[in-house]
């Protein structure tokens, strides 16, 4: 600690801030690092800052540009004495300021954030190339050649000197190129995210300024954090439209990083880990998150099953990084009117992250993938990004998908499979990630479902964008008097429960039983942590079967007409294992994680052929379709016709009646009885039913109290 006072003040001062608690010079290690990697940045944390030197934290904030400028000065000096020829590289170090307390929303930014450091974040829409800024201007004065300078170019205003001390001349004066310092300049546009905007309200944006390493940081979709000064600048355009003065405000970038899945899983506490843990080791965990998909929506099981896989979705691949093979799952949703497809896609933008919501009346080509425009301050073309790379890492939900011009549908061909867009325009050749699933809903032609027709006859769509999602779900809006007897009781029930002026809880028969659920805030983190933590391997799979399978699904799509099946079938059938197998928190894909892919494809095909085809084909692929399904209802319903009163009988404090089973037709409705879990049902025990076993025959009591 004695060469420190051998040291100017400034360095004094930088040293005095890096001490921590136990005494040693904590970023000297950090500077080592940076030198040894050819950096000019030094991330300082704030928090770590204000703990050891309060009285500098507290001025860093309110005149950050002072500040700064002395961290940059200090730090050079530092730097230098640990590697005197470090200038060779880099000619300045800069003193980044990371985990500033507070964030501020980008539409709250008001006149008393100017000239402060602030900290905010959001979405990359635009970006300017890279372009030389003066840093230090040397001047030549053109009547005696003398040399004026170095002067320090500003952000504000253009510096020129007023006369040459040499000959005492007022001009003219002409930039010495060879002797001037350069910088890098960048210009982004950060936009509020999409899952943060209030409803009705349109998202804001402000321009940041990128200098020196900063550059290209970033790229347009990426979500980001951004610490920097708030300023304004004088814009003439300003002042013409709205009368002097008005200015326009700007963000000059001290510290920028990208956010990703894994930082929002670094937020989670020591607490909702070992919740999310213990909910994993339930054994229906399957069911309860998929009966947590959209609650206040009654019934469609099939589409929260494909709903819930997609937000979990499945384990990217890139061997050799020469070939991308996707890991989100597309769902398609298509049905009769009134049946909850908008609902759904809503729903999704509640609990997935990086969720962009868009309808195919109101989105083109471009507003899809990206647009190139001219920056109104540099007259050059940039890159705007659209609504499929603003969902990089995310989910993008289109409605109305059949009301997209096919011009317009084809630009998300490569989208939906590569996940990339290239865009040639302008001058700018450029490939831009678009890591999405997406989730579209349609509707078909003349409005109802025709039955009688295949899918592809009754929707407008071409088989390329069909092939390319995973699941299909048919969604009919059929006559049944139970089924529509209890939807509007949970209809009914949902309006009663959920009525502003009605906080009491409803009773158990205003809404019927839906399964357990968890809760919406503990089910969005559970299923971020699934998507960044767990990786599932394919192990052991049972590839005869997806092979066989795959055999007889191409036939029967040759024999039927239908949707063609093709490779992307058998990978979506992996990505959906995959998924699965996530939602459990498994580090393998089981043999039930393959049974339930097979038998949501095998749905999804089913679903889409003629009604006259489709009970010969689940008779077909029965063995199938058949795992893990609840038949618990339709098996009660049959035991019931089956059986025959024999007796009656006191047994304790009530009467017994003594039923005999009968004759049961298992071989006609091709279900395969499990007794044990059928007689240990919910459903079972809810009506007071209980089987006994003697070696005469099958008695099924049930007892009245």
């Amino acid at each position: 600690m004695d060469g420190i006072c051998s040291f100017p003040i400034l360095s004094c001062i930088f040293f005095g801030i890096f001490l921590t608690r136990k005494g040693h010079l904590f970023y000297r290690e950090k500077m080592r690092q940076m030198c040894e990697a050819n950096k000019q940045s030094l991330i300082v944390n704030y928090n770590g800052l204000a703990a050891e030197q309060s009285v500098i934290a507290y001025f860093l904030p309110e005149a950050p540009k002072e500040m700064l400028s002395i961290f940059d000065e200090a730090a050079k000096e530092v730097v230098l004495s640990l590697f005197p020829n470090y200038d060779r590289i880099a000619t300045q170090i800069h003193v980044r300021i990371s985990d500033l307390p507070l964030l501020e929303e980008i539409r709250s930014l008001r006149q008393l954030h100017l000239n402060q450091l602030i900290r905010t974040s959001g979405v990359v829409t635009s970006h300017t190339g890279v372009l030389p800024q003066l840093n230090l201007v040397k001047f030549d004065c053109t009547k005696c050649g003398n040399t004026i300078g170095p002067l320090v170019q500003t952000q504000s205003k253009e510096v020129k000197p007023t006369s040459c001390p040499e000959c005492q001349s007022y001009g003219p004066f002409e930039v010495n190129m060879e002797q001037t310092v350069y910088q890098n300049y960048q210009r982004i546009t950060v936009q509020e995210s999409p899952g943060k905007v209030a409803a009705g309200r349109l998202p804001r944006q402000k321009d940041a300024i990128l200098l020196g390493d900063l550059v290209d940081i970033c790229k347009p979709g990426d979500e980001v954090e951004l610490t920097g000064i708030y300023t304004n600048s004088f814009d003439g355009s300003l002042n013409t439209v709205n009368g002097f003065p008005v200015f326009s405000t700007v963000i000059e970038a001290n510290y920028i990083v990208v956010k990703e899945d894994k930082e929002a899983v670094d937020n989670l506490t020591d607490e909702d880990i070992k919740e999310i843990l213990a909910l994993s080791k339930d054994e229906n965990i399957g069911e309860r998150v998929m009966n947590s998909i959209a609650p206040s929506i009654y019934g469609h099981s099939n589409i929260k099953r494909a709903i819930g896989l997609s937000l979990f979705s499945g384990v990217p691949k890139n061997p050799g990084k020469k070939h991308k093979v996707r890991g989100d799952i597309n769902v398609l949703l298509c049905g009769d009117p009134g049946t909850a497809k908008s609902q759904f896609l809503k729903y999704v933008t509640k609990v997935a992250h990086r969720p962009v919501f868009t309808t195919g009346q109101g989105a083109s080509a471009v507003g899809l993938t990206a647009y190139v425009q001219k920056h109104p301050v540099t007259r050059e073309w940039t890159l705007e990004a659209g609504a499929l790379v603003l969902a990089d890492n995310g989910i993008c939900l289109i409605d109305e998908f059949d009301k997209m011009n096919d011009a317009d549908r084809t630009s998300i061909h490569e989208a939906m499979e590569q996940q990339t867009i290239s865009i040639s325009k302008a001058g700018i050749v450029a490939q831009l990630q678009a890591r999405c699933a997406i989730i579209a809903a349609a509707n078909p032609i003349g409005g109802r479902y025709d039955p009688s027709l295949t899918f592809s006859e009754n929707v407008d769509l071409t088989e390329p964008i069909l092939s390319r999602f995973d699941v299909l779900c048919v969604v009919r809006d059929t006559v049944d008097p139970v089924i529509d007897e209890q939807m509007a009781r949970f209809v009914t029930g949902s309006h009663v429960r959920h009525h502003p002026a009605n906080m009491m809880n409803p009773d158990s028969e205003a809404l019927p039983e839906i399964g357990d659920t968890i809760k919406q805030d503990l089910l969005k983190k559970y299923i971020m942590y699934a998507r960044t933590k767990v990786k599932p391997k394919l192990h052991y799979v049972d590839q005869d079967k997806i092979a066989a399978l795959y055999s007889e699904l191409r036939r029967e799509s040759m024999a039927t007409g239908s949707i063609p099946i093709t490779v992307r079938h058998i990978e979506s059938m992996i990505r959906l294992a995959e998924a699965h197998a996530k939602v459990h928190l498994r580090e393998y894909v089981r043999e039930d994680d393959i049974n339930i892919a097979i038998r949501i494809m095998l749905e999804s095909f089913i679903d889409t052929q003629k009604f006259s085809v489709m009970k010969n084909m689940k008779q077909t692929f029965s063995k199938y379709l058949s795992f893990k399904k609840d038949n618990n209802e339709l098996l009660l319903f049959y035991s019931e016709a089956a059986c025959q009163k024999i007796s009656l009988c006191t047994h304790g404090l009530g009467l017994v009646l003594i039923f005999k089973m009968l004759k049961f037709p298992w071989k006609s409705l091709k279900i395969r009885l499990d007794r044990s879990t059928f007689t240990t049902c919910s459903l079972f025990m809810k009506v007071n039913y209980s089987y006994q076993i003697d070696l005469c025959m099958t008695r099924k009591i049930k007892q009245f109290f």
